[in-house]
C-alpha cells in the first residue's frame, strides 16, 4: 500500500518554505576593512565595506573608482576618482577581495607581447 499516512502530507505551504543556505561569500570578516570590488563592464572600486546583504548588495564608504585608460579599455589607469558613500548593486558584483595583502598577477591566458 503506497498511500501517505497523515503525518507524512506536505502541505503546499511547507514546501514553500525555503531555509535559508548559507552564503559562500564571508564577507562579515572583511567589514570595517578596505575592499576591491570589480564589477560586470570592467568597474574596479575601493572602499571600506560597510554593509552587505543576501543579494550582495554592498555599502562601501571613501569609495574610489579607478578609471579606464582611454586608448585601451581593457586597462585600469592610474587615474582614479573619489565616489564616498556608495551602494553597489550586487548584480553588478564579479569580485571581492581584502585589498590588504593583494597583488595582480599576470594573466596567463593572454598573449605576452615581446617588448
Amino acid at each position: 500500500d503506497n498511500r501517505l499516512l497523515p503525518d507524512q502530507y506536505i502541505t503546499m505551504s511547507q514546501q514553500n518554505k525555503r531555509t535559508p543556505s548559507k552564503s559562500i561569500l564571508e564577507l562579515q570578516k572583511l567589514t570595517n576593512t578596505t575592499v576591491r570590488v570589480k564589477c560586470a563592464g570592467g568597474r574596479e572600486l575601493v572602499g571600506v565595506l560597510k554593509g552587505y546583504d543576501e543579494l550582495v548588495n554592498l555599502v562601501l564608504d571613501e569609495s574610489i573608482e579607478f578609471l579606464r585608460d582611454p586608448k585601451n579599455m581593457e586597462c585600469v589607469s592610474e587615474k582614479f576618482r573619489k565616489l564616498g558613500l556608495v551602494v553597489v548593486r550586487g548584480t553588478q558584483v564579479s569580485l571581492v577581495s581584502p585589498e590588504e595583502g593583494a597583488e595582480e598577477i599576470a594573466n596567463p591566458f593572454m598573449e605576452q607581447s615581446d617588448g
